[in-house]
């Protein structure tokens, strides 16, 4: 089955749109939740520390190989390229997309080709049209687009670019992103035909599971190359080599 998990895409003024929305999911938001937020190549943790003083849920940078948890917010690290593969992240220092790295197509498009119909894309301001190429991939593998409403944005270019490629996006204010996450995730809890629609990848595990009192539960999803739990992921390289990552919109 493939796994379920949320995607976010943000730019110029996306610090306080990412506030906002994680500050409105509950404490047990059963999903893994993934930020790519365009930043300068030397960008410290702030974003994290940021979130983290906002929800009680597991904030961190990603490491090269993590595995993907459940209920855990995901920030995708300066000057690198994240990527869903399998159960795990990848990173990467491929060329800049559209002069970003990270770039939130790049992780789109992987979410989308690894998760199929389990996807869900979220796009907020943002001075460039990143993001709508990966949320028009997620809709085509069967996943969900959501969209924050352009006329709140700090930045209307990026929300107005994916709803121009994704038209059947729903477009959201950011009050009323964080309930429309969780009816998306409880949809996801009581669907039993996402293993079997088209794009769903057959070596994906599902990373919660619903228990007979109507909770949730993490559920380890590790591919059998992946390290035994509790076992440290390497860390990514992050040396002097590395190609300059140009400036971030």
């Amino acid at each position: 089955m493939a796994s379920e998990l949320v995607v976010i895409g943000a730019s110029w003024g996306g610090l306080f749109a990412l506030g906002r929305l994680v500050a409105g999911l509950p404490g047990d938001f059963p999903l893994p939740v993934i930020i790519v937020q365009h930043r300068s190549r030397d960008s410290e943790a702030l974003l994290e520390e940021l979130l983290q003083d906002l929800t009680p849920l597991p904030v961190r940078q990603v490491d090269d190989k993590e595995p993907i948890l459940a209920g855990h917010v995901y920030v995708a690290p300066a000057d690198y390229h994240l990527l869903v593969d399998g159960a795990h992240f990848s990173l990467t220092v491929d060329p800049p997309v559209r002069f970003s790295r990270p770039s939130i197509d790049v992780t789109f498009l992987s979410a989308a080709d690894h998760c199929g119909p389990c996807a869900t894309g979220v796009v907020l301001t943002g001075a460039n049209d990143d993001g709508a190429a990966g949320l028009r991939r997620i809709v085509d593998r069967g996943g969900r687009a959501f969209v924050q409403d352009p006329r709140e944005a700090e930045a209307r270019t990026m929300p107005a670019a994916a709803i121009a490629a994704v038209p059947e996006a729903k477009v959201l204010t950011l009050d009323d992103m964080p309930k429309a996450l969780v009816a998306r995730a409880a949809e996801l809890r009581t669907r039993d035909d996402v293993a079997h629609a088209p794009g769903a990848a057959a070596s994906w595990t599902p990373l919660t599971r619903a228990t007979p009192g109507g909770g949730w539960l993490p559920v380890e999803a590790r591919r059998p190359d992946r390290p035994t739990p509790g076992a440290t992921p390497p860390a990514a390289p992050r040396g002097a080599d590395k190609p300059d990552a140009g400036e971030r919109s």
